[in-house]
């Protein structure tokens, strides 16, 4: 008897168990639907996300080149705004900084498909270094995650080279802002021949674009380091009256004893 009420026991435990097994896989197929669901709205709003920057970057283009009419105006706006930038102006040797005052404008513009790529231009006045009146920097990404770079094989005029060694050197790998004693300028022949694998990152370009280039004119009246300097003069003054909320306890606790 106990033997046979061990074995029913037993059985009713697997049926129990087949039970819930069954209802899991029906409610994992159910979430995997909805997920599903979820997954189609997220990538018809990345579409819909891609057309409004798309025809918004149509519409600011005309606003940059006014932009960029007016900076011509302003005597080194381009070197001013780099050299004031704390991320940029390390960048620039003493020599670049004497090319940069030929700099006439800079602009980045994204391909069509703001996915697939941008170029950044610096364009340049008639000047005694290099023959050229464009320096281009390409990023093209593909839809496999790779990077393809390509860039401005400067035309320099005799003896007038600032890049090491007279020629344009090639890096892999990450690419890291470049120290005061070699040139910025070493920068746009910094190309790979091969696609480059994904999470690659180019600091500067990533800088120029993502924070240069959308308001120069901050850096320009170093409203940064207004800011930055703002922020340390509040810390000082809520720094002072702690300080001097401590010294008035203590006076009380003196005067108490």
């Amino acid at each position: 008897m106990i033997a046979d009420r061990g074995k029913k026991s037993k059985v009713a435990d697997e049926q129990d168990s087949e039970h819930i097994d069954a209802e899991l896989v029906l409610s994992i197929e159910k979430l995997q639907e909805v997920q599903d669901q979820l997954d189609k709205v997220n990538e018809e709003a990345s579409e819909k996300v891609l057309e409004v920057e798309q025809k918004y970057n149509e519409i600011r283009r005309p606003v940059y080149d006014k932009r960029n009419e007016v900076i011509k105006s302003i005597p080194d706006f381009w070197l001013t705004a780099f050299l004031s930038h704390p991320a940029l102006c390390d960048l620039l040797s003493e020599e670049d900084s004497k090319i940069c005052k030929y700099l006439d404008c800079i602009d980045v513009e994204d391909f069509k498909d703001v996915m697939s790529g941008y170029t950044i231009t610096f364009n340049f006045k008639p000047n005694p270094y290099f023959e050229d009146t464009k320096l281009t920097k390409t990023f093209k990404f593909s839809e496999e995650g790779t990077t393809k770079i390509t860039g401005t094989n400067i035309k320099w005029k005799e003896g007038m080279s600032v890049v090491a060694n007279g020629v344009d050197r090639e890096k892999k790998g990450n690419k890291r802002p470049p120290t005061t004693d070699e040139s910025f300028f070493s920068w746009f022949s910094e190309t790979q021949q091969n696609d480059i694998v994904e999470g690659f990152h180019d600091e500067v370009a990533e800088i120029i674009k993502e924070d240069l280039w959308p308001n120069p004119l901050k850096y320009f009246i170093n409203e940064a380091d207004e800011e930055d300097s703002d922020g340390d003069e509040d810390n000082e003054e809520e720094k002072g009256n702690d300080e001097q909320d401590d010294d008035d306890e203590d006076g009380d606790e003196e005067e108490d004893d």
